[in-house]
């Protein structure tokens, strides 16, 4: 899930409009004169924020990790937001750049989040990318790819790695 930074990076009075769009999402207010909107990123399924993954030292906290590489990827950047027709979850669908990465790439090279290449059959060049980098983080074993995982659509239905469950005992 993209986050609140993204919204309000995205809603920021330096932000430039390139062209008129309208754009149908839940929307909640973060001060009067500021609105926030949460995106999804178009073919990546991060870690969710309270998901945990296990590494060897033992569980950590993956989605968190996730939140943190975003807030630290837009601070203080200017983010290009391309909204597809496409929405998932009740929120708007959108590829992300900052400074001329891809953010979902980022994401995925960096075992924080997962490819889903089959929203990306309009975009075969950005599928290619984002396999590849999941290739490269499996291979580096870097993030959750260095140990072991839940998928985050199986982890919002429910499934959790076995050190997940004994902490919530």
């Amino acid at each position: 899930m993209l986050l609140v930074a993204l919204a309000a990076v995205s809603c920021s009075a330096s932000s430039q409009v390139v062209n008129d769009r309208t754009l149908d999402a839940r929307a909640r207010a973060l001060d009067g004169d500021t609105v926030a909107v949460d995106f999804r990123l178009l073919g990546v399924d991060a870690f969710e924020r309270r998901q945990m993954c296990q590494g060897r030292d033992g569980c950590w906290s993956c989605g968190k990790a996730a939140q943190d590489l975003v807030a630290k990827l837009l601070r203080s950047k200017t983010a290009e937001i391309k909204l597809t027709s496409a929405s998932t979850y009740g929120r708007p669908v959108a590829t992300v750049s900052i400074d001329g990465d891809d953010l979902g790439e980022r994401l995925i090279s960096a075992g924080l989040a997962i490819p889903q290449v089959q929203y990306l059959r309009g975009d075969p060049r950005r599928a290619a990318r984002y396999k590849a980098a999941f290739a490269q983080g499996k291979a580096r074993k870097v993030g959750a790819l260095a140990g072991r995982w839940t998928e985050p659509s199986k982890w919002r239905r429910g499934e959790r790695l076995q050190c997940e469950r004994r902490k919530a005992d």
